[in-house]
């Protein structure tokens, strides 16, 4: 979700001198702060869980309170509609501190819970159940599986930075700025109560 700052970065560099060597070394650092935010957020979020999901005898606790988190976060972010003001006008050298609040906020770490926590079906999809396999099995494992999801993030974040930046046109996306905070708040409460009535 913070591919625009990189853009923004890109455009700050352009304006400080022509070069397009530049703006895409602003971008880039831009987006690798991003990814260091993300993938603390990520880390903080699982490893505690993936340490708690040895304890077996508290494993149905565990779960409704995971199902729970996801639609605390969303009931939050649909009630409290405003931004924090400090992370409105942030330096690139924030980004990283930008990154980690706003993945906390967003529960970016919250989503991976419930496979880590034996809440999706036996019989869900293969993707679902290669992680599951590989992110329970140590803690090693866990970091992996965190570091690997940063690194499709950035991928992903960076495509849309460098598209929005050489292709879409910076003028149409400030004519046409979206916000998908309740589409977000949304899916963490329809996900959160999907693994409480599986539970039952």
């Amino acid at each position: 979700m913070g591919w625009p700052l990189a853009v923004s970065n890109g455009l700050m560099a352009r304006t400080s001198g022509p070069s397009s060597h530049a703006t895409s070394r602003a971008m880039a650092g831009a987006m690798g702060y991003l990814g260091a935010g993300h993938l603390l957020a990520v880390l903080a979020m699982t490893l505690p869980f993936g340490m708690l999901a040895s304890l077996l005898a508290w494993q149905r606790p565990l779960q409704i309170v995971a199902s729970l988190l996801p639609v605390a976060f969303g009931i939050v972010l649909l009630l409290r509609r405003r931004h924090a003001r400090v992370l409105a006008r942030i330096r690139p050298t924030q980004f990283a501190l930008w990154s980690f609040a706003i993945a906390i906020a967003h529960g970016a770490g919250l989503m991976l819970i419930p496979i880590y926590l034996g809440l999706c079906d036996a019989n869900a999809d293969a993707g679902h159940q290669a992680m599951a396999a590989l992110s329970t099995r140590n803690l090693a494992m866990a970091a992996c599986v965190a570091l690997i999801h940063t690194l499709a993030m950035m991928a992903a974040g960076g495509a849309m930075a460098w598209l929005t930046y050489r292709h879409v046109g910076l003028q149409l996306v400030g004519r046409s700025w979206f916000n998908l905070d309740t589409v977000w708040a949304a899916s963490l409460i329809l996900v959160g109560m999907v693994s409480l009535l599986l539970l039952t």
